[in-house]
């Protein structure tokens, strides 16, 4: 995803640029432990306010038309006829379960629209299909039309195109002077695991495969045309002929992707040679798990911060005394000539909202679509669960001014939590996970009492109570998640201030004495690696005598 401007691949760096965000993971419904078919976004920027999106159905007359706006900047784009029917979108899914995310790689920069006559940018193309699709198949019909009759305005993207069914990966990049564009769309077999993350991953595909695989009609021909492809039609990669890719892409962006991989396919470590630039063997776009996906593992798996890998964010000098698992943009720096990178996990603090979402073939589509959905940063965030079928959007959860503090708002305090926990992580973690946790746990045993509520409304034909109660859910979701974080910021506060640690109790009431005084609190000071580090850059500058053996 990219918020300001146009983005453009940049060759020759260390790590992928520092507007080149978002993540998407993705599982069909045979390599999930309940049979949903799920995928994940995070939408990454610098700049981006974090608020659930909202779209009513509606009836349209004939020659209304729907205004496109850029997702990015808010320039207007132009206009396109409105479809006679359109229908209700929450956050990033719509009422018939169907669910689209993206993830931008730019791509070949002569291939952004030269004509300023495009119409379509791709988060408009999201916007409107999730307001006409009915599934995955019709949303790429739709998308793909629109780009050929309104031109594309937008550099290369990658999109996860779901339903209750089945899952689909599509990838798309302008033709430059000429209107459309190129693209390719891949299904995701059932029992498989996928993902992008700002890099194209589609290669050599059997283009014969019509039942899953898709592209437009002038994919190779294009690429033959611009010199980007000179081989036999079978052997045509996109990601190769459009995209361009280097050490930095593979760390900051397949990296992601592999980090998903190996946690449910004990051998997914091979494909660290990939991503380190050790081989020249692609990692695939999909493999089958070892171990099914719960939906809590999607969760999980979007607060992945490389634990256990040689990238792990907590281990190197740059985490500090406090093993903090973030960096501070800009994502490369120089020393002595030579050029180095910052970790780019999936995790990172510049996520305006992220989701996890579920379509569920077994129940209603009011009721199959749970869209589980968080702002802020994925690791300290909660996921909210909301229904695709609701029609109010909380009031904790609403637009707002990411230059405007607001107490009330669900992505303030998270923002609040986080950047309490930048300055000293590992200590102040365990707090906020024993928050989450509970919070999310708590979610998860009240979906299956909901389920059986709205659907029974459902299959009675009372809509308006399905709505009555789907908006109440999500408005107690809301408000329970946004309440909790609001005292958990100032409980942090208040344990953590002036760098020392108030003792507590085993459940994390501050300890009193006997006579009702605050208890001195502990100084936890720093690890062991800080003070060593002292010593070696320092000699003896601050030495005071032998050991105290204290």
């Amino acid at each position: 995803m990219k918020r300001i401007g146009t983005m453009i691949a940049a060759a020759a760096i260390a790590v992928a640029p520092a507007g080149y965000c978002c993540t998407n993971l993705i599982a069909g419904k045979k390599a999930t432990t309940d049979g949903s078919v799920m995928m994940t976004y995070s939408a990454d920027s610098h700049n981006l306010y974090g608020y659930l999106h909202h779209s009513p159905a509606g009836k349209h007359a004939d020659g209304e038309m729907r205004k496109i706006v850029e997702w990015d900047t808010g320039k207007p784009l132009g206009e396109i006829p409105q479809a006679k029917e359109t229908y209700n979108v929450v956050g990033n899914m719509n009422e018939h379960q169907v669910a689209i995310g993206e993830s931008t790689w730019g791509g070949r920069k002569e291939l952004a629209d030269s004509t300023g006559k495009s119409v379509m940018d791709y988060g408009s193309l999201i916007y409107v299909a999730l307001e006409r699709a009915k599934s995955a198949p019709e949303a790429i019909d739709i998308m793909t039309d629109l780009v050929d009759r309104y031109g594309y305005a937008s550099g290369g993207e990658s999109f996860t195109i779901a339903d209750k069914n089945e899952v689909w990966v599509m990838e798309m990049i302008g033709k430059g002077a000429e209107k459309g564009a190129v693209w390719i769309a891949v299904r995701i077999p059932d029992n498989a695991i996928s993902g992008h993350a700002n890099e194209p991953r589609i290669r050599k595909v059997d283009l014969k495969d019509k039942k899953n695989v898709r592209y437009s009609k002038d994919m190779i021909s294009f690429a033959r045309k611009r010199g980007y492809f000179s081989g036999k039609d079978a052997d045509f990669s996109f990601a190769d002929a459009y995209g361009e890719h280097d050490k930095g892409t593979r760390r900051g962006c397949d990296g992601r992707v592999w980090t998903f991989f190996r946690r449910y396919n004990d051998d997914a470590d091979k494909y660290f040679s990939w991503v380190n630039s050790d081989s020249d063997e692609p990692m695939p776009l999909y493999i089958i798990p070892d171990r099914k996906v719960s939906p809590e593992g999607m969760q999980a798996s979007m607060r992945d911060l490389f634990q256990g890998t040689p990238y792990d964010m907590t281990q190197d000098v740059g985490a500090g005394p406090f093993h903090v698992p973030y960096r501070w943009r800009p994502m490369e720096y120089e020393v002595d000539g030579k050029t180095y990178c910052m970790e780019r996990a999936i995790a990172t603090q510049q996520t305006g909202w992220s989701y996890v979402s579920q379509s569920r073939d077994w129940l209603p589509d009011p009721v199959g679509g749970l869209f589980w959905f968080g702002t802020d940063d994925t690791n300290t965030t909660v996921y909210m669960p909301f229904y695709c079928g609701m029609t109010e959007v909380p009031a904790e959860l609403k637009q707002g001014d990411i230059n405007t503090l607001d107490l009330n708002s669900n992505f303030w305090v998270n923002n609040i939590v986080a950047n309490e926990a930048y300055n000293r992580y590992d200590q102040m973690i365990p707090d906020i996970r024993k928050v989450q946790e509970g919070l999310e746990k708590g979610f998860f045993k009240q979906v299956p009492e909901s389920d059986t509520e709205l659907a029974a409304a459902v299959e009675a034909g009372d809509m308006e109570v399905y709505r009555n109660v789907a908006n109440r859910l999500g408005a107690d979701a809301a408000k329970k998640a946004t309440d909790s974080y609001r005292d958990l910021a100032g409980y942090l506060f208040v344990k953590f201030m002036d760098g020392n640690r108030k003792k507590t109790d085993e459940n994390g009431n501050f300890i009193k004495s006997e006579y009702g005084v605050p208890v001195y609190p502990e100084f936890p000071g720093y690890d062991k690696r800080y003070y060593e580090n002292i010593v070696k850059e320092s000699g003896d500058h601050f030495l005071i005598g032998p050991a105290s053996g204290k």
